[in-house]
Order: C-alpha cells, then sequence, then structure tokens
C-alpha cells in the first residue's frame, strides 16, 4: 500500500495490527485509477469542487477490522473500506498518496462527520433511519449481517437463541449493541470502543460472545482460527447494508459518490477492491441496488 497521511484521533492501532491477514493489505495490489479531473468541471461552490481543487480529502475508516479496515505495520489501513474510500477520491482526481485517513470508531462516526473532521466515512456504516436524521449516506455499497463469534471450544452458544445468561460483548454506538439491547435483554451486553478490545476481552473469557456483522467476525477468525469461530458458519440474523457517511443534505455529493459507485459497480473495480482484500476469506457477492433516497 502506498504511503498516505494517517490521523490518529480515537483508539490505538497497534493491537489490531497483531491480527492482520498477510494478505489483507493489499500491498502489491493495483492502485483505483485517478481520473484526470479539473476542479471547474464540477458545479461551482460543490463538495467536489473544493475537493478536487484542494487534491486532497480527509476519509474517515476503522482502523482494527481485519479484511475491511485495519492498520498495518507502517500505520495505513487497508481492507476493503479502503478501497472503496480510493474509488471515491479517484474519480475527483485524488490520488492515494492524498488521501488523510483517520481512525474513526463506531461511537464517533456521525460527529466526525458533523464537526467536519472528516469529509466522508467509510466505516463499515450501517445505513438506518436514526443515523439518516443527523448525516446522509451515498450506497450501500455492501449488506452484511450480524452474527456470532465465540471462543473455538464454546459449545454453549449454538445461535441467537442460546444468549440468555451470557455475556456479549460488541462496540458502543453500534448497530449490533442496539440489537443486542432491544432483542436480548436477558443476555449482559459489555460495550467496547473497538472490535479488537471485544476480541481481547473474548479471548481472556472476560465475555461469552462476541456480535457484530459476519464480514468483521470472519476477518478476525481467519486471524486466529485456532482459538476462534463463528457460530454456525457465521449464520446471520440481521441485514446491515454498509453505505458511506457525509454532511448532512449535501445532495449533490450524494449523487456524485453513488454514481461513481454506480461506475464501480459496472466496470469491475468493485469486484477486484472485493477480491483483493475481503475475497481472500468470503466468496465475491453481487454488488447491491444502490438506494437514491
Amino acid at each position: 500500500m502506498s504511503t498516505s497521511r494517517r490521523l490518529f484521533l480515537t483508539g490505538t492501532a497497534g493491537a489490531a495490527a497483531t491480527l492482520a491477514l498477510a494478505a489483507c493489505g493489499g500491498g502489491d495490489s493495483e492502485e483505483p485509477e485517478v481520473a484526470e479531473v479539473d476542479a471547474s468541471e464540477f458545479p461551482e461552490g460543490s463538495t467536489m469542487a473544493a475537493l478536487a481543487e484542494a487534491g486532497s480529502i480527509t476519509i474517515g475508516t476503522k482502523f482494527d477490522q481485519p479484511l475491511f479496515g485495519q492498520a498495518g505495520p507502517d500505520g495505513d489501513p487497508a481492507g476493503f473500506d479502503v478501497e472503496i474510500g480510493k474509488i471515491i477520491a479517484g474519480a475527483l482526481g485524488i490520488a492515494a498518496d492524498d488521501i488523510e485517513w483517520v481512525e474513526t470508531v463506531s461511537a464517533n462516526r456521525e460527529p466526525f462527520i458533523e464537526n467536519g473532521n472528516v469529509d466522508i466515512v467509510v466505516a463499515t456504516y450501517t445505513i438506518n433511519d436514526e443515523r439518516k436524521e443527523v448525516v446522509d449516506f451515498a450506497g450501500p455499497y455492501y449488506v452484511a449481517g450480524q452474527a456470532l463469534m465465540v471462543a473455538a471450544d464454546n459449545e454453549d452458544i449454538t445461535g441467537e437463541d442460546s444468549l440468555d445468561g451470557k455475556t456479549v460483548a460488541s462496540v458502543e454506538g453500534s448497530t449490533p449493541a442496539q440489537y443486542m439491547l432491544d432483542n436480548h435483554p436477558e443476555a449482559e451486553l459489555q460495550t467496547f470502543d473497538t472490535y479488537s478490545n471485544c476480541v481481547t476481552a473474548l479471548t481472556n473469557g472476560q465475555v461469552d460472545a462476541v456480535t457484530t456483522d459476519n464480514v468483521i467476525l470472519a476477518g478476525f477468525v481467519a486471524a486466529d482460527e485456532e482459538n476462534l469461530k463463528l457460530v454456525n458458519d457465521g449464520e446471520t440474523f440481521t441485514e446491515e447494508p454498509y453505505g458511506i457517511g457525509l454532511a448532512l443534505g449535501d445532495d449533490e455529493f450524494r449523487t456524485f459518490i453513488n454514481d461513481t459507485l454506480q461506475a464501480a459497480y459496472d466496470d469491475g473495480t468493485w469486484a477486484a477492491a472485493w477480491e483483493e482484500t475481503a475475497g481472500v476469506v468470503l466468496p465475491t457477492p453481487e454488488p447491491p441496488e444502490i438506494d437514491r433516497y
């Protein structure tokens, strides 16, 4: 992966890096095409014009999630979300070296967008109506589903119907954590700031299970199959459409990102990004239909 600017605002990347998959970083993969863009091609005063003129973009992503967004030894994040961010940047004429990556955890995604810390967030970010009250979403660019991960020798947890009395970890501010609160009051929910900390709690016996999206858990299991496993081979019990978060009311920018995603679907760029990252572990899915709400 090319060297790009990084900004660490929350959490630590070091613990997550120990879970990295060797093939997940995409270090030898070809960077997405960077368009030759003149800022004047975009509507005057638009976000696209401003970013193209600046020649740089700030993107929030996670730094502790194998396959989607995980910091490597050099501090740069790698994964499918990162490649999606590069595709958006490339359509603005911005090269990977000119992306500023900001570590963004579940709880601070909306504040980072609202406060202007980032231009967009690409961070396993589930689109839902509550979030759409404060930020806008382009996409979805992938649809995941909530699942469960346990210690490799755990035979007690066989699905979400066996969680009563169990201690389950998830990340503060995430839709999986809210699902647990709404649907499993007999289980004890413990929340952490990052999923790597959830995994640590599981491996040291502090919790019985970790719940989040199946693709996130698959990355952690692939990195430590000796100690971790998915319950029922990663069987899901929700749908989690991943979107790109941006400032509320920026309809022009949302349309631009949606058009860029659709082009990536059509020309194979999206599939190539998947196969170089999450596709190391998971089969290539069909891209989801974009919701141009």
